[in-house]
């Protein structure tokens, strides 16, 4: 049996893993090793089980005067709370909808509404189109000017001076990513923060692959939009958007007349995902669990499982990278494991499509994603816009073994 941790002591990854039904699958006979968390982890029983609870037992529409429409209320409430908890803002500032994409979008919308010709949007190459996209749309829509700062490819990490030269007294938002998603490096959020401040411009973070492998917090960072999906940090699909109280009750939002028009409810469009909204603040909880400390409070808890997830991720994750790089048929993309990153690695095998090489991983029993994983930008700039790249990516349940097998896999994927 997997042993708990006693107080004071984070949970053991045979732990961590005995919450998770998934990885007790096998193929060929062997456990089914998942390396495909930056598209979205593997789900523990608790965040399952809460929903299960709100389905069969509280299961209401919202703001009706009878007890399960109370408790989907107050379920709700609860859910902006850990939410709050989980980035260092305020309940009031969290709203929920589909999916960080679906939020963006609509943000864009009713931000673009005060924005014309001459504005401009600063984005960057490193990002997911998810972050591009909605900020582009503006630009055929409402007639602003969309600036893409650079990615260094040799690197993988933006080009400080080509985003300095981006941001302008025309700017009025910079949209930056906490970390690619499909390199894994961490962007410098402090000096995209100062940038955008020092003329003026709003700032949106895009938070989607960096929150299951740092802790965000707005206040630290300064931002004034944070946007992430609680199904990459062991949660069901569902998307969470935090405001600063006063943007979003200055946001002219497109909503139906009876709605309601007091943030964070106004950018919530139609009924929601209840039951969702319930499973993505316990997959919160199941990560705070993780301290080993009940009785902390969820943000100091949170905190202390975050640094801990990092460590072993960091271990992981070098592992991982040396192991590639002895093959001579990898190349690998990104930046090295003493450089600030995720622990999520972008590799080609020569003469090989990507694809295929995820296939023949697959049937090893090791689950790896290829394609440009909505980063085309990136992909682009690597050579790789028509094939791709395949990528893995380390959870709070990987092991080192489940390291090795990926490494021997590519090895003898890299021979035949």
């Amino acid at each position: 049996m997997a042993r708990e941790a006693p107080a004071g002591e984070t949970i053991s990854v045979e732990a961590i893993r005995s919450r998770f039904p998934a990885l007790e699958r096998r193929q060929g006979g062997i456990p089914v090793a998942y390396f495909d968390g930056p598209g979205g982890t593997q789900v523990p029983r608790a965040v399952v089980q809460a929903m299960d609870d709100y389905l069969f037992h509280h299961n209401a529409n919202t703001h009706w005067h009878y007890p399960t429409s109370a408790e989907t209320d107050a379920a709700l409430d609860a859910a902006r709370r850990t939410f709050a908890d989980f980035v260092n803002g305020s309940p009031s500032e969290i709203a929920f909808g589909a999916n960080m994409t679906t939020l963006t979008f609509h943000l864009s919308r009713a931000l673009g509404r005060a924005w014309g010709p001459g504005d401009e949007i600063v984005v960057t190459e490193l990002d997911h189109h998810a972050n591009i996209d909605p900020w582009r749309a503006l630009a055929r829509e409402r007639g602003v000017t969309v600036r893409m700062a650079k990615l260094d490819a040799a690197t993988g990490q933006l080009d400080p001076d080509d985003l300095a030269r981006c941001v302008s007294p025309y700017t009025r938002l910079l949209a930056i990513g906490g970390a690619s998603n499909a390199l894994g490096t961490v962007n410098d959020l402090a000096r995209a923060g100062a940038l955008a401040r020092s003329v003026g411009a709003l700032f949106f973070l895009d938070a989607v692959h960096s929150a299951p492998h740092a802790l965000p917090d707005v206040r630290a960072v300064g931002c004034d939009f944070l946007a992430c999906s609680a199904y990459k940090f062991y949660g069901p699909h569902v998307g969470i958007l935090w405001g600063r109280h006063d943007r979003l009750a200055a946001l002219d939002v497109p909503r139906l007349e009876p709605a309601s028009a007091e943030p964070p409810e106004h950018l919530e469009t139609g009924t929601q995902n209840h039951e969702g909204i319930v499973g993505a603040a316990a997959a919160v909880d199941f990560l705070a669990s993780l301290a080993g400390l009940p009785g902390l409070p969820r943000r100091e808890a949170l905190a202390r499982a975050y640094d801990e997830l990092h460590a072993r991720g960091r271990r992981l994750f070098e592992r991982l990278w040396n192991g590639l790089r002895e093959i001579p048929a990898v190349t690998l993309y990104g930046p090295p494991p003493d450089a600030p990153r995720t622990p999520t690695v972008s590799f080609t095998v020569a003469r090989r499509d990507p694809r295929d090489v995820a296939q023949a991983l697959s049937r090893r029993g090791v689950y790896c994603s290829s394609g440009d994983f909505y980063a085309l930008t990136v992909v682009t700039r690597l050579g790789h816009a028509r094939d791709g790249v395949v990528r893995a990516g380390c959870a709070a349940y990987t092991t080192e073994e489940e390291v090795e097998r990926l490494v021997e896999g590519v090895r003898e994927i890299a021979r035949d």
